[in-house]
């Protein structure tokens, strides 16, 4: 499991050490996996429109394909809604 943000390195560990998680965190600075991955949309930012990521998780199977996409995600209960969609979950 990982999860990437376009957050520095540095945020992203301090993240880490804040809420003690057990994967690492990637940094995507330049946004170049975020076009990959169609997961950059316009948002409005106090009445701004900007460029944001769409929060989103992607479950990728044993041969690098995108076997489910969850879009558009809230945090509360996501973490169950992915497991509960694998199998054996």
């Amino acid at each position: 499991m990982f999860g990437i943000s376009r957050d520095s390195l540095a945020a992203h560990e301090k993240f880490r050490a804040k809420v003690d998680l057990p994967y690492p965190l990637l940094s995507d600075a330049d946004g170049a996996v975020c076009r990959l991955y169609g997961v950059l949309k316009e948002k409005n930012m106090y009445g701004k429109k900007v460029l944001g990521v769409e929060r989103s998780t992607f479950v990728i199977d044993e041969q690098g394909r995108i076997a489910r996409s969850f879009r558009g995600v809230k945090v509360a209960g996501h973490a169950r809604a992915v497991v509960d969609s694998l199998p054996g979950g």
